[in-house]
Order: C-alpha cells, then structure tokens, then sequence
C-alpha cells in the first residue's frame, strides 16, 4: 500500500512538472510582439516627403527668383 501512495505522488509530480514545461514551450512559441508606431519620427519623415515633393513640382519656383 505504501508503495502505491509513492508511485502516485511521483506520477502527480511529474504530470505537473510536464504540464508547466508545456505551458512555457507554448509561451515561447507565439511571436513576439511588435514595437510601438513612433509617431514623431512618421510626420517628420512624411514633412520631408512633402518638401522635396513641391520642390520637385517647382511649388517654390517664385521664392527663388526673389
């Protein structure tokens, strides 16, 4: 009897230690989040973009020939 009571709390044991190494193989698999939109640096980058663009349209044509 006592021997039954041991082999039940090794096999316990070991289906808790199982169940919490896939609980973390589990975590490990999902991908890993992605970092924040940097707001700042987008419209800052976007007002470049427009510059370089009404300059290519010639939009400051008139301010250089003052």
């Amino acid at each position: 009897m006592d021997n039954k009571k041991k082999t039940a709390a090794v096999s316990a044991v070991m289906a808790y230690i199982r169940t919490e190494e896939e609980a973390v193989c589990a975590a490990s698999a999902l991908p890993a989040a992605p970092p924040p939109l940097k707001l700042w640096g987008v419209s800052g980058r976007q007002a470049q973009m427009q510059m370089r663009s009404m300059m290519q349209m010639k939009a400051f044509q008139g301010f250089r020939r003052m």
